[in-house]
């Protein structure tokens, strides 16, 4: 019997932190050691998605919601990168390849799958009177950010069924219980 052949799709910057908007120390990479080798022993390819967030602002950008990534050029960016991504998995299904998961960043703006960053934040900066009261509005909110909104519906219309999962670096151990009921 042959071994059951398995690729993951990754959010960029599971494995790339570099390319999150900057922080500060406070904030260190999170130790994927354990979640690289379980793939290394399952023998599961990686798939690293790009980060729409770079490839449209660049690395100096800054923190955004939700809300201000929600625009008709950034979703179409979104699709535009995907649909590359689209025609690979088309292949490694019809070359008889399970696709174990699609692993999103928990609170991205843009790879959340099932919490996203949201608020009335719209970027202000300087004398704005009003900013307390904005920066207030900012939360976690049980929405997909737009990259996901935008692979979910692309997957739909292809008829590919994946199960997602949002990583998070500080639960790193409920992450991994959640994969290996995948594989």
């Amino acid at each position: 019997m042959d071994k059951v052949k398995k690729v993951i799709l990754l959010s960029h910057c599971v494995l790339n932190e570099k390319s999150k908007v900057k922080k500060s120390e406070i904030n260190p990479p999170g130790d994927i050691s354990n979640f690289l080798n379980i793939l290394l022993e399952k023998e599961i390819g990686i798939i690293q998605l790009p980060c729409p967030e770079l490839t449209c602002y660049g690395l100096k950008r800054w923190g955004h919601v939700k809300e201000q990534f929600d625009t008709i050029h950034y979703r179409k960016h979104c699709r535009n990168l995907f649909n590359i991504y689209l025609d690979q998995l088309k292949e490694y299904i019809k070359n008889d390849y399970e696709i174990v998961a699609l692993i999103g960043i928990e609170g991205s703006p843009t790879c959340g799958i099932y919490k996203s960053c949201t608020g009335e934040w719209m970027g202000e900066i300087g004398s704005n009177e009003s900013l307390p009261e904005m920066l207030s509005t900012i939360k976690l909110s049980n929405t997909s950010g737009i990259l996901m909104e935008e692979i979910k519906c692309i997957l739909d219309k292809n008829n590919i069924e994946i199960p997602y999962i949002d990583f998070n670096k500080n639960y790193i151990d409920d992450f991994l219980v959640k994969l290996k009921k995948l594989i």
